[in-house]
């Protein structure tokens, strides 16, 4: 017995609702980071979904490019946040508007 498809659909479309919303009404930039990790993995669920359904693995291979994408991006968000943290002491998003040259 398999999952049809539209559960998955329906469960990364829920999952990238949330995500969206973290990112537009967070102000902490971990959480702002959280949320963006949590819309990547929504996209991953459609391609792996999708993939199974057509019987191929290139929605797989696409999946662990993004994986590897997230994995960066964690690396470099993780950096700014801590200069944010070093310049300011606060990981607020809307603090470094401020800087100007």
């Amino acid at each position: 017995m398999t999952v049809e498809i539209h559960y998955y659909v329906l469960l990364s479309a829920a999952l990238f609702c949330i995500g969206l919303f973290g990112v537009l009404t967070r102000r902490n930039a971990l959480m702002f980071l959280m949320s963006v990790e949590i819309m990547l993995n929504a996209a991953n669920i459609n391609l792996i979904a999708f993939a199974f359904y057509h019987g191929n693995l290139s929605g797989q291979v696409f999946a662990l490019f993004t994986m590897a994408l997230a994995a960066a991006e964690v690396a470099v968000g993780l950096g700014i946040i801590l200069v944010l943290y070093r310049n300011f002491r606060d990981v607020d998003v809307t603090v470094p508007s401020a800087m100007r040259w």
